[in-house]
């Protein structure tokens, strides 16, 4: 793996598969990673762990990794040290890695009550540079999906037109996005409300801000004004808004 910079110190490529998406409280069930040195060495490493609970299916669904699967395995707590030592003096990197691996992963270590430090340590995350860099406007939908420019950017009506020929791309692509109105209205919620939000209806964890990873039932017993403070922005989505609303109403 050739990187076009000179490494002064290792950096190290990870990736994880849990049992979830709550980064507090969902688990490790795979780790792995690859480390690159100054010296121009490479070492892979992939290792699974029993989590001590239950996968849920949804989780199964997308890894594959099944409860049986890692019933003979080691609980983190038993390999902790040993991964620490792999994890020292290194920078790191992967993909949405500060809004999801690292927490989930440092979660882990202190629940073994060892201490994962990311002091002074560079953290490059794939997903920042591609959010950052490449278009996600129509122009760029209309080149993806109907393999042409978007020739009348930013006038109304030729906006529109673009914009109904891409549904019609995106429903003869994705056999699994739904085909009525009703369906596809909560499929387009769905995707808002996970912005902000991970878990099940009835337990919904946060994933943004400053109360990322917790219950937002607690969030909204004990730091209302958060919340409200969420349904003041101006850009936030109204489907997220309802579901502020409902965890005021029943806090």
């Amino acid at each position: 793996m050739q990187l076009p910079f000179e490494l002064d110190r290792p950096l190290l490529f990870f990736d994880l598969e849990t049992t979830g998406l709550d980064v507090r409280n969902d688990r490790i069930i795979e780790l792995a990673l690859i480390k690159l040195t100054p010296q121009g060495d490479v070492l892979e490493r992939e290792r699974r762990f029993n989590p001590g609970i239950s996968i849920p299916s949804e989780a199964t669904a997308i890894h594959g990794i099944t409860d049986a699967d890692v019933a003979n395995e080691l609980a983190f707590d038993r390999t902790a040290n040993n991964l620490l030592e792999l994890f020292d003096n290194c920078d790191l990197a992967g993909f949405n890695i500060k809004g999801f691996d690292l927490p989930l992963l440092i979660n882990e270590f202190r629940r073994c009550r060892v201490e994962f430090s990311l002091e002074g340590r560079r953290i490059l995350d794939m997903q920042a540079i591609f959010h950052r860099e490449e278009s996600r406007d129509l122009s760029a939908a209309a080149r993806f999906y109907l393999g042409r420019d978007h020739e009348e950017a930013h006038a109304a009506l030729g906006d529109i037109r673009t914009s109904a020929a891409v549904l019609g791309a995106q429903l003869e692509r994705y056999d699994h996005v739904p085909k009525d109105l009703n369906g596809l209205h909560t499929y387009c919620a769905e995707y808002a409300v996970g912005r902000w939000f991970s878990g099940p209806k009835e337990a919904r964890v946060l994933k943004r801000g400053k109360h990322n990873g917790q219950l937002l039932s607690t969030v909204a017993r004990e730091a209302p004004d958060y919340l409200q403070w969420m349904l003041g922005l101006d850009d936030m989505d109204e489907d997220v808004r309802d579901v502020v609303r409902a965890a005021l109403d029943t806090k």
